[in-house]
């Protein structure tokens, strides 16, 4: 995970080591609850509505609640205190109700990286949910590296291309179009996958094998 600069902390920003939960919050224990990662450019959330409401839909589906306006009310207090940021903002509300946000360092894409396919079937129960449940996702990028790789491309059983542990797909398949897996293949519903299907008029779902 890049490293994180500031937090803050159920409304309260802090230094990232400041921002403690407690050890018995099923957050931690159990990986139950949800968050969102956004981007900053300058200090400017990209499409801050659209991850809030992802968040309150994935919570509703955990049957967790979230408080929107506590949500938007810490966003805006770490980005006051951070300045014009340039990277992520990464929050999570846990089972035991606690509300954390980071600010963190963009990872460094100096080069193109190398992937290793890794068979990944995504858990049902957990459909349209972003939830802090990622060991899967986790150990499929440890797995690539082990093969050699820079990353893992998740791929169905029945070799379907999905995604990456922690991003979507598109590829170019002629130069022009730009494709990437449906929804119906049980991927992330991507935000900045779905701004890119609003705005690019070549680029579409198409399954990938």
């Amino acid at each position: 995970m890049p490293p994180a600069t500031l937090a803050v902390l159920d409304g309260t920003v802090v230094p990232p080591e400041e921002a403690l939960l407690p050890v018995t919050d099923e957050g931690l224990l159990r990986g139950d609850g949800v968050f969102e990662v956004i981007r900053l450019y300058d200090g400017r959330p990209f499409a801050l509505d659209d991850h809030l409401a992802r968040m309150v839909r994935s919570a509703a589906n955990l049957r967790l609640e979230v408080d929107a306006g506590a949500a938007r009310a810490d966003i805006a207090a770490l980005l006051a205190a951070g300045g014009g940021h340039d990277g992520g903002l990464r929050y999570f509300v846990t089972r035991g109700g606690r509300r954390v946000g980071l600010l963190e360092e963009l990872p460094a894409h100096d080069r193109p990286l190398a992937l290793a396919c890794v068979e990944y079937v995504p858990p049902r129960v957990l459909d349209e949910v972003k939830s802090l449940s990622y060991a899967g996702n986790m150990l499929a990028g440890r797995i690539a590296r082990e093969r050699g790789a820079d990353e893992a491309l998740l791929v169905s059983p029945h070799g379907r291309v999905l995604e990456g542990p922690t991003s979507s797909l598109f590829v170019s398949l002629d130069g022009e179009t730009l494709v990437t897996p449906p929804l119906t293949d049980r991927v992330l519903d991507s935000i900045t996958r779905r701004h890119l299907l609003e705005l690019l008029p070549h680029a579409r779902e198409e399954v990938l094998t």
